[in-house]
């Protein structure tokens, strides 16, 4: 089954029985904990979900996500675009007490009522997938080059000489020098 655009809610376990696949596009402007994350979002996220059934007889969504999005600079705050990509296998489970019987290579997603909201899923992977830190290069910072200078490269320097031994005090302790 392949639309334009995701539904929000399926019947998981029907898609897996007859082992769809959906590919679709998730509105960025739409999820909300991914602002409160990342800051407010344009564009599409592309999604490909394919449901099946595994050897050992899971139900289970394989799925990719593709999306560009606008992360604040650490250093400036200015927006920065970056591609952020995830694969993923997640095993339905109806409880979260079946959790735990998942291999590892599976992560839960519950379905609740037969029914599994898909925007949420998608939300969630985006949010797991976001890089921790976001920098521009320094050509492009807006913040001068001479703030750009770690301060943990001074303390380096200083902390090398010999009046910086971090013994220095016991010796004083014990009165010898």
């Amino acid at each position: 089954m392949s639309t334009s655009q995701l539904p929000g809610r399926v019947e998981p376990y029907k898609l897996a029985a007859r082992r769809e696949r959906l590919e679709g596009l998730v509105p960025l402007g739409g999820l909300s904990r991914l602002a409160e994350e990342a800051g407010p979002q344009a564009g599409d996220c592309r999604v490909v979900l394919d449901f099946g059934i595994d050897l050992q007889g899971r139900r289970q969504i394989q799925g990719w996500l593709k999306a560009d999005l606008a992360l604040a600079c650490r250093r400036c705050h200015a927006p920065i675009e970056r591609a952020v990509e995830s694969e993923f296998l997640l095993g339905m489970v109806a409880d979260e007490s079946l959790a735990g019987e998942l291999p590892a290579s599976h992560e839960p997603v519950l379905v609740e009522n037969e029914q599994l909201d898909l925007l949420a899923l998608v939300e969630d992977e985006l949010i797991l997938s976001l890089p921790q830190v976001v920098y521009h290069d320094e050509a492009d910072c807006l913040v001068p080059a001479q703030q750009l200078v770690s301060k943990a490269d001074d303390a380096t320097e200083e902390a090398s000489a010999p009046d910086d031994n971090p013994f220095a005090v016991l010796r004083t302790l014990k009165g010898k020098q």
